[in-house]
C-alpha cells in the first residue's frame, strides 16, 4: 500500500473550494527512495575515495563505525591536514589504513595540536615532522597532554636534551609508557649489573634500547653473551648496539665461527661489519696465525 504525504490535511467535511492540488500529493515511498538513492551515492563516493587512498574500506568501517555517517568532506579535511605537513599520498594512505579513527577526527582539535607539540615543544624542525610521523604514525593518535608531554618530560630528565635531544628518528619514544615501558628497561639493565648512570648513558648513545622487549631481546642476548660468549659487561657498555643485532641471524653464527677457529673479537668488530668484511677479517686472522707459527 502506498502512503501519501498530503499538505494541507483536508477537513472531514467536503469543501469544494479547498480541493487538494495533484502536485501537493507526494508518495512517501518515492521520497524515501530518492533519499536512499542520494545517500547510497554519497556512501559509494566515500568508498571510492578511500580505495583511491589505498585504505581498506571494510577494515576502516569495522574499526571506525562513525565513518559510515560522516560526510566525505570530513575525510577531505583530514587528508588536507596531513598533506599540509608534507605527507605524500602513499604514506598518507598507509597511515589512515593503519589508524582508521583518524578518518573522522577533527584536524583542529585532534591533529594540529600534535603537530604544534612536535614543532614547538619537542622542537622538531618543520621539514623533519614528516619523517617523525612516517617513522611513528602512532603519534597521530596519542594525546599530547596525557601521553606525549609526560613522556617528553621523563626523557628530558633522563638526558635527552642538548646534543642528545629527540630527533625525527627518536620521537617514536614519545608514545611509550613511562611506567610500563621505559622505566622497566632501565631497571633491567641495572639488575643485570650496570650502574644507573651507565645504563642511562647506554640508552642515550643507543636510544633504540628503549624500544626493545625485555623478554624477547634483552634476556636472551644477555644470557647468550654471558654464558656462551663468556663476555664482560664492559663490552656491552662500550657497544650497547649489541642489542640491535639479531641473535639467531648474526650474533650466534659469527660467534660460532670464531669459536671453531679459536679466535675472538670485540663485539663492535664482530657485528658492525658486513658478511664479506667479516670473512675477510677471519682470513687475515688465520694467515696471521700461520705466520706466527712459522
Amino acid at each position: 500500500m502506498i502512503l501519501y504525504l498530503q499538505i494541507p490535511i483536508p477537513s472531514k467535511t467536503p469543501n469544494p473550494h479547498n480541493k487538494l492540488k495533484p502536485h501537493l500529493s507526494v508518495p512517501a515511498a518515492a521520497t524515501r527512495s530518492s533519499i536512499a538513492t542520494d545517500s547510497g551515492l554519497k556512501f559509494r563516493q566515500k568508498l571510492i575515495y578511500l580505495q583511491s587512498l589505498n585504505v581498506n574500506p571494510a577494515k576502516a568501517l569495522n574499526e571506525n563505525p562513525n565513518l559510515r555517517s560522516s560526510p566525505l568532506s570530513t575525510i577531505y579535511s583530514v587528508t588536507h591536514c596531513l598533506s599540509s605537513m608534507g605527507l605524500e599520498a602513499s604514506a598518507l594512505g598507509r597511515i589512515l589504513d593503519m589508524y582508521p579513527l583518524l578518518l573522522t577526527s577533527d584536524p583542529y582539535s585532534d591533529i594540529y595540536p600534535i603537530f604544534d607539540f612536535l614543532l614547538n615543544t619537542v622542537e622538531i624542525p618543520f621539514p623533519e615532522i614528516r619523517k617523525s610521523i612516517i617513522r611513528c604514525p602512532r603519534l597521530l593518535v596519542s594525546d599530547p597532554e596525557t601521553q606525549l608531554k609526560p613522556t617528553f618530560e621523563f626523557l628530558k630528565q633522563l638526558g635527552f636534551t642538548g646534543p642528545n635531544k629527540l630527533t625525527s628518528q627518536t620521537t617514536l619514544l614519545l608514545v611509550s609508557s613511562v611506567d610500563f615501558t621505559l622505566v622497566p628497561k632501565i631497571d633491567y639493565l641495572v639488575e643485570v649489573g650496570f650502574e644507573y648512570d651507565e645504563a642511562r648513558n647506554m640508552v642515550l648513545r643507543s636510544p633504540g634500547l628503549l624500544t626493545f622487549s625485555i623478554e624477547n631481546n634483552y634476556k636472551p642476548k644477555v644470557d647468550y653473551f654471558l654464558n656462551e660468549m663468556n663476555g664482560d659487561l664492559e663490552e656491552i657498555k662500550k657497544f650497547p648496539q649489541y642489542f640491535s643485532y639479531s641473535l639467531e641471524r648474526k650474533i650466534k653464527p659469527r660467534n660460532r665461527i670464531l669459536m671453531e677457529h679459536g679466535f675472538s673479537m670485540q663485539l663492535a668488530d664482530m657485528l658492525k661489519v658486513s658478511d664479506g668484511e667479516f670473512r675477510a677479517r677471519l682470513i687475515e686472522m688465520q694467515l696471521k696465525l700461520v705466520e706466527d707459527r712459522q
